[in-house]
């Protein structure tokens, strides 16, 4: 065999061994990845995430006190917000209740983590009946009230729909809504949308994780 046929040969026989042990390096690399000393990401939310989102970023609306509120006073805690009516029969208190008992599961923590109800009923629920309605479920939760035109503004703002649904008379309508709710981190940072009727559990753990983040 000629000399070069065989320096051709030897070269195309290293070449290939390079790229075995290329091979090689890349598949124990993405082995090292799961073993338990490599860093693993964090479980899942049972809520949809939304992080990185670019609506329902900020409001000011007034309390029963008529203090102006915003999302960003409430930083260093969760902020759990929910749009909703005093007079609504089903989803509004069960939401509520259920955001008690939230609070109650963390411990705690549990002072951690804020509930804000934005009334879209602003005709009917005066401050007086806000501040009644809240106080059902905790002292600490936060009503907020805007005008009509703010109402609609606000709702536009966090994609949030809501309609009369006419009544009897004139002051008995019902109104449908937008049934999740918003949660943003200690940062002030809209995080998750809450799935109706996802459970007490499962949105306790949600919180649960995003009071452990740091930074």
């Amino acid at each position: 065999m000629r000399a070069g046929v065989v320096a051709s040969i030897t070269r195309r026989r290293l070449a290939l061994a390079g790229i075995a042990l290329a091979a090689a390096a890349t598949l124990a690399a993405l082995s090292a990845c799961g073993r338990s000393d490599a860093p693993r990401p964090s479980a899942p939310f049972k809520s949809i995430d939304i992080t990185g989102a670019d609506y329902a970023q900020a409001l000011e609306l007034a309390d029963p006190d008529g203090r102006r509120r915003t999302l960003a006073e409430f930083k260093g805690k969760v902020v759990v917000l929910f749009f909703g009516f005093t007079q609504c029969p089903d989803v509004c208190p069960t939401t509520m209740t259920e955001l008690a008992t939230v609070k109650q599961q963390l411990g705690a923590d549990g002072a951690r983590v804020v509930p804000v109800f934005v009334t879209v009923d602003p005709e009917r629920d005066t401050a007086e009946l806000l501040k009644a309605y809240v106080a059902n479920f905790g002292p600490d939760f936060v009503a907020l009230r805007g005008t009509p035109d703010e109402t609609k503004a606000i709702a536009k703002a966090f994609k949030i729909f809501y309609a009369k649904v006419p009544g009897k008379t004139e002051t008995t309508y019902t109104v449908d809504h937008t049934a999740r709710s918003y949660v943003y981190d200690t940062r002030g940072r809209l995080r998750l949308a809450t799935r109706h009727g996802m459970g007490a559990e499962a949105l306790a753990s949600d919180l649960r994780q995003l009071l452990s983040e740091k930074g």
